[in-house]
C-alpha cells in the first residue's frame, strides 16, 4: 500500500508561483507511474502532469506546458509540481497520484490507470 500526501497549496495572485510537493510512503522502483490531477468545482478531473518515477519522460497538459514542471527526488521519496505564471482558470484542488506501472503516453491523463491518490491541496488563484 502506498500512501501519498499533498502539501504547498495556497491561495496567491496571478502571475506568482507555488511548489506543491507529494510525500510518498514508499517509493519507486523506477517502474511506477506518477501524476499531478486537478479538479476544479463543478469540472471533470484532469491531468495536468506525469512522470515516471525513475524522473525520466515528463509529459504535460497543454494548458500548463511552458509553466508547470513536474520532477521527482527518489531520495526523499517526494514528487514535485513547480506552478509558474499562475493564472486564476489554474484554481483547482491538485491530488497526486501513482499508477504500479508504466503508463504509455496516449493514456497519463487517464485517472482510472492510478491505483493510489492524494487527498488534494488546494490552489486558489486570484486575478
Amino acid at each position: 500500500q502506498v500512501q501519498l500526501q499533498e502539501s504547498g497549496g495556497g491561495s496567491v495572485q496571478a502571475g506568482e508561483s507555488l511548489r506543491l510537493s507529494c510525500a510518498t510512503s514508499r517509493y519507486a522502483s523506477g517502474r511506477e507511474t506518477l501524476a499531478w490531477f486537478r479538479q476544479a468545482p463543478g469540472e471533470e478531473r484532469e491531468g495536468v502532469a506525469s512522470i515516471y518515477s525513475s524522473g525520466r519522460s515528463p509529459v504535460y497538459h497543454d494548458s500548463v506546458k511552458g509553466r508547470f514542471t513536474i520532477s521527482q527526488d527518489s531520495a526523499k521519496n517526494t514528487l514535485y509540481l513547480q506552478m509558474n505564471s499562475l493564472k486564476p482558470e489554474d484554481t483547482a484542488m491538485y491530488f497526486c497520484a501513482a499508477a504500479r506501472s508504466l503508463v504509455m503516453d496516449g493514456s497519463r491523463f487517464a485517472g482510472k490507470l492510478y491505483t493510489y491518490w492524494g487527498q488534494g491541496t488546494q490552489v486558489t488563484v486570484s486575478s
